[in-house]
């Protein structure tokens, strides 16, 4: 196979994240020669828009594989656990979004724009971190290599979107069944989250953490390379539709001011900075929804603490904190020749 002769299937294609992969490796001119989507048997013979056509939906099985390079899965942790093994047998490179393979030993947790030289050791199958992790981590990163960061505080703001489609769907309904004067249907969240904010994303777990903060823990370790960085979390789902947003608080070993944190930021890749407080700029979910980059902004010194920095991160959960980055990976390869012969 040359580069050429790619042929690239998306695993979850009539999800959220998975439609959002096929339109991102048409607007990145992925090349390609043949696309396929699948899915779950009941959406087979459905079609999917892609570049200016559609694709019809085909039943993912376990022999789905043969003759298909690179394979971009976002169809839930047991899918992936079930199906990606058949692919990574098959010679077909994984690059997985779901929480499946993201803290095993054996397969890389990669973020381009942070360990990119992770992707050399994986053994056809790679992990996209948590969305919420992406878009912190890519503005650490540059801050962590500057002045080395030894404590991060974080609180997540977190759209519907994270959890789907039907999460979206229950948003607006909800809203239109409260303007009526109607009792909001409660079906996808514990509580009604329409005018309404969440203290809990995914279950709980060790020592009262959701496992969606658990997750930003251990992945923040694993993608930046260093178990000594201490994080702590609270994650919060907001009435909003597309876009997270954070407020982290780093302590780092040596001083940055906010001046330097700015300029440093500024040059980092995949990073906008949008931070004039005397303007009224600052990051905003509606900012980011459909962007590229990761938006920084209200960065401030802590004065609690010597070396202290305030941040507010956003991002487009579904973009960059997903099929994006998953696209990337597969740029990745693609530049370092791993999808050759």
């Amino acid at each position: 196979m040359g580069r050429g002769d790619l042929v690239v299937a998306v695993c979850g294609a009539t999800g959220a994240v998975g439609r959002e992969m096929l339109k991102t490796l048409e607007q990145r001119n992925f090349p390609a020669t043949t696309v396929r989507a699948f899915a779950s048997a009941r959406s087979a013979g459905t079609t999917v828009p892609f570049k200016d056509g559609e694709l019809v939906v085909e039943e993912l099985t376990e022999d789905s594989f043969k003759g298909i390079h690179l394979a971009l899965f976002s169809a839930g942790g047991a899918t992936s656990k079930k199906f990606a093994p058949h692919a990574a047998k098959a010679g077909c490179i994984v690059v997985d979004n779901s929480s499946a393979w993201r803290m095993d030993p054996k397969v890389p947790l990669v973020v381009p724009e942070v360990n990119p030289d992770d992707v050399a050791w994986h053994k056809n199958i790679i992990a996209n971190p948590n969305c919420s992790t992406i878009q912190m981590v890519v503005v650490l990163k540059p801050l962590h290599d500057a002045a080395k960061i030894k404590r991060v505080i974080v609180s997540t703001y977190q759209a519907v979107s994270g959890t789907g489609q039907k999460a979206i769907t229950e948003l607006e309904t909800q809203v239109r069944q409260l303007f009526n004067m109607q009792e909001p249907e409660v079906k996808v969240y514990p509580y009604q989250i329409a005018f309404n904010c969440l203290p809990q994303i995914d279950v709980f777990s060790e020592g009262d953490y959701t496992f969606e903060e658990i997750k930003m823990i251990k992945e923040t370790a694993k993608i930046m390379g260093d178990d000594s960085i201490k994080v702590t979390a609270t994650t919060v789902r907001v009435p909003v539709f597309y876009g997270h947003s954070e407020s982290v608080n780093i302590e780092t070993e040596e001083k940055l001011t906010a001046a330097q944190a700015r300029a440093i930021l500024a040059q980092a890749p995949g990073i906008t900075v949008y931070d004039n407080p005397s303007e009224k700029f600052y990051p905003m979910p509606l900012l980011a929804a459909g962007e590229d980059e990761v938006f920084v902004g209200r960065i401030r010194e802590d004065q609690t603490i010597d070396n202290g920095l305030n941040l507010w991160i956003v991002a487009d959960n579904i973009r960059k904190g997903a099929a994006l980055n998953a696209v990337q990976i597969a740029e990745l390869l693609l530049t370092r020749g791993m999808l050759d012969d």
